[in-house]
């Protein structure tokens, strides 16, 4: 669509290589070109033509185009009509793209853990084997001792080969997780936002390298709720009238920063008394689970208050005496309810 002169045209881009050559002949005649797209996977190399080529790029939110649409019937002429018709309303529901250096950072913290789990998942293995030998010693099993009475029992052919195979792969993993490691401290401490979060009891290096990038501005948010729901550690609610119906929490932010949130919430409920009369109170009343994620909710805000107000954990204590804060007056006035 020219706005200009308000030609319009439309054309089925089939392959990568069409696509190259049309935006190619479009940066061609040196126009101002802005582009729109749902937010999807697997643009990157799209995102990297437009931006070589100096286009404007709008990313929407998907949930938000859809819910704009109105109609049942959906096809990719129906969507690439309906996106061009809210970019000339001016209503396109666009959303903040983090920077391409953000998303290499993003790389490194999900490859570690990635790796993490593959090695969890193997580790699991080996302790059904020995269980199956008659050999329960838990954690006990990675020391010298448990691994040799591990590799000392006789088992049959096949068995035999996928004990040596999995701790094949267990010893190669165990490096490349050390040196990942090793990797985001040093990244840590070229952020000063995350050197200044992990001042907070609990929180290392990869919990707040990770909240740092995924977050991206602590100004994006006005309030400690806001981050909350962005990280899917808020109920889903369902109410009607004078009836309140709350669910689980609805998990749509990234899996990776509430996994990592609710172990370090653990390590803090083990630091702070505060932290830990609350948890053994919330979990009397709602249960072990349920406990877990808010004390993780109460992190993350409180991370994000650290954050925005520039403030160390000492100077964060120091503001908490002279007035409440909005969690710490949130946290009274629930407490003198109960």
């Amino acid at each position: 669509m020219d706005t200009d002169s308000g030609e319009f045209q439309e054309k089925r881009l089939a392959h990568r290589e069409e696509a190259e050559r049309f935006y190619g002949a479009l940066a061609a005649t040196e126009q101002k070109v802005r582009v729109g797209m749902e937010a999807s996977g697997q643009a990157r190399w799209f995102e990297r033509l437009l931006m070589e080529m100096q286009f404007e790029l709008w990313i929407g939110d998907a949930m938000e185009i859809q819910r704009k649409r109105g109609r049942k019937q959906k096809t990719d002429r129906q969507d690439a009509q309906h996106i061009l018709s809210l970019m000339l309303k001016d209503d396109f529901p666009q959303i903040w793209v983090p920077s391409w250096e953000n998303r290499d950072l993003r790389q490194l913290l999900w490859h570690r853990h990635r790796m993490v789990q593959a090695r969890t998942r193997i580790m699991n293995q080996l302790q059904a084997v020995a269980l199956n030998e008659g050999l329960r010693c838990k954690k006990r099993l990675w020391r010298a001792g448990g691994r040799q009475q591990l590799e000392s029992f006789r088992l049959a052919p096949w068995a035999s080969r996928r004990r040596h195979d999995l701790l094949e792969l267990l010893d190669r993993l165990n490096p490349t997780i050390a040196e990942l490691s090793q990797a985001i401290e040093q990244e840590a401490e070229k952020h000063p936002e995350a050197r200044r979060l992990m001042t907070h009891p609990g929180v290392g290096a990869l919990t707040a390298l990770a909240f740092v990038p995924i977050i991206g501005n602590a100004e994006r948010f006005s309030r400690g709720k806001q981050v909350a729901s962005y990280l899917g550690l808020v109920p889903l609610e369902k109410s009607s009238g004078n009836r309140r119906r709350l669910g689980h929490i609805t998990k749509q932010g990234s899996s990776m920063l509430r996994f990592l949130l609710v172990e370090a919430a653990q390590v803090t409920v083990r630091s702070l008394p505060e932290w830990r009369s609350q948890y053994f109170g919330l979990t009397l009343r709602r249960g072990r689970k349920t406990a877990k994620v808010a004390m993780a909710r109460r992190l993350a805000i409180r991370l994000y208050w650290m954050w925005r107000q520039g403030w160390d954990y000492q100077q964060w204590r120091s503001s908490v005496r002279t007035q409440d804060s909005p969690e710490i007056a949130m946290v009274r006035g629930r407490t003198s309810r109960n």
